[in-house]
């Protein structure tokens, strides 16, 4: 690359593909950037039912993305958080909430404040002081409401959507900004000084380009077929490879939330969409079969289905080098974890931005630069690794599945944060880490993480002090529920109010 950067050849559509599609032509191609994206109708892409997690709402508004166009487009719905259903024993659930959970007390941080009240029995469980919790259970949904500082004027949330469709709406937009789209199967990678060269497609055309990115799902084409930047396995650490997936009818009422539900050999997940829900299984195949994992997901639809069940197999990990020479993976190319947390497409927005923060002024990247990136991304995904295993680990299930994950080893980092939850309920979140303290405390307690004493500075508020101001954010929590109106009448107005 020798001066301004000239050209941008992603190879591979679907979600990761478009996603840098609509990114790069905004941004780069008012600057004279050309932007193509490679991909063929002949392959298919890896899409059901998509949950995603509030950084998503940043992303669409740098790109200037409208909420209700892409909502409508995608047959898309709102989250709230996500519902874990016996991840701790059969018959026990809580919800995983975005957003802020209640307020400081007496200058302490709220979480210690209900920990320490929890445990003298003085508090409710945590989800009671939760707007969004509360809202996701009872099937209600609003956007942020301008109110003082009411939790109704910060609720924090999500979308649900179809990925096919989705694709589709990027697409556009992508186009709107000047990317150019070549229809066709990558036949051959040439390689070259730089690391790729170009892309040889089926039709004998070349598309040659000064950047690529790999978004060819699986395969890695370009970053492991050409380049072979390496994998990194963590199928010790995440031992479920399969998902079968299944659409059914839609919800008459949906919830505004992600339900990931327990079974014996893994978990089921259950999206609602406009259209249609979104179903799936995720399962270890040394402790069930296919077919077993596929009657375990049709016995828990709870509407017609809309398709065969098709089976998804894939390896945990991440790739060892996300950027070699000029090529940069992402998307599945770059790594997959099951979508316990819904941070598969937050994966390919981080590093979509992490890319442009680092994208080299001119000549062929720095070396610091590309180490950055990697050591980068490679850190994101250690910490939501641990983050999931962690919901492995707390758990007190009978199924040998189950007992084998709650006496694995577990990653170092993992080890350190129960480790100092244990020692009075400390949470410590490093400084570019995702998930927050509100998400680790969701976690921690609604899985009965050990926890020995608390944080001794709430000591200097009175225990009976304490649970009065918990029960004034309760209330004030119950008040604010009632000014949200059913998740099926917002999705129903989108075509009619903006303001929902």
């Amino acid at each position: 690359m020798t001066g301004t950067l000239g050209s941008v050849v992603i190879v591979g559509g679907g979600t990761a593909g478009w996603m840098a599609a609509v990114a790069f032509g905004r941004l780069l191609g008012p600057a004279g950037t050309r932007v193509t994206l490679v991909e063929s109708d002949d392959i298919a892409t890896i899409g059901v039912g998509e949950a995603t997690i509030p950084p998503i709402r940043t992303f669409h508004a740098m790109l200037g993305i409208d909420e209700d166009a892409f909502l409508r487009a995608t047959g898309g719905s709102y989250k709230l958080g996500i519902r874990f259903e016996g991840w701790t024993r059969p018959g026990e659930s809580y919800v995983h909430p975005f957003g802020q959970i209640g307020t400081d007390i007496a200058g302490v941080p709220f979480a210690a404040q209900w920990l320490r009240a929890r445990q003298a029995g003085a508090a409710e469980a945590l989800g009671a002081y939760s707007l969004e919790a509360r809202a996701a259970q009872a099937g209600r949904f609003s956007r942020p409401i301008a109110n003082g500082d009411s939790p109704l004027s910060r609720i924090g949330y999500a979308y649900h959507f179809d990925a096919g469709r989705y694709a589709v709406f990027l697409r556009a937009q992508a186009e709107a900004h000047g990317v150019i789209r070549r229809e066709g199967r990558v036949d051959r990678v040439e390689r070259g000084p730089a690391g790729i060269a170009a892309v040889h497609l089926a039709d004998g055309s070349r598309v040659e380009g000064d950047l690529f990115l790999d978004c060819t799902g699986f395969r890695a084409l370009l970053i492991e077929g050409a380049l072979q930047a390496g994998w990194t396995d963590w199928s010790q650490w995440l031992p479920c490879d399969r998902a079968v997936a299944v659409p059914s009818a839609a919800d008459a009422a949906p919830l505004a939330l992600t339900r990931a539900i327990a079974e014996p050999a893994g978990w089921r997940w259950r999206i609602p969409l406009q259209h249609r829900t979104g179903n799936g299984h995720v399962f270890s195949s040394r402790h069930c079969s296919e077919d077993e994992a596929t009657a375990t997901l049709l016995a828990g639809l709870e509407g017609e289905t809309l398709a065969d069940p098709r089976v998804i197999r894939f390896a945990t990990g991440h790739r060892t080098r996300f950027w070699s020479g000029n090529c940069i993976a992402l998307g599945l190319a770059a790594g997959f974890m099951e979508p316990l947390e819904s941070t598969s497409i937050h994966l390919v927005q981080s590093g979509l931005q992490h890319l442009l923060r680092m994208l080299p002024a001119g000549g062929p990247p720095a070396p610091a630069i590309v180490d950055r990136y990697n050591r980068t991304m490679t850190g994101e995904f250690v910490r939501i690794r641990d983050f999931l295993v962690a919901h492995y680990r707390l758990n007190a299930r009978t199924e040998p599945f189950w007992r084998e994950r709650a006496a694995a080893p577990i990653p170092d980092g993992l080890a350190e944060k129960l480790a100092l939850f244990r020692a009075g309920g400390r949470i410590f979140r490093e400084a570019d880490e995702l998930f927050n303290e509100v998400s680790r405390l969701a976690l921690l307690t609604g899985q009965d993480a050990p926890v020995t004493g608390h944080d001794p500075i709430c000591d200097a508020l009175p225990i009976a002090i304490a649970a009065k101001r918990l029960a004034q954010i309760e209330r004030v929590v119950a008040t604010s529920l009632t000014h949200m109106p059913p998740h099926a009448d917002a999705l129903a107005r989108l075509g009619q109010d903006r303001t929902i």
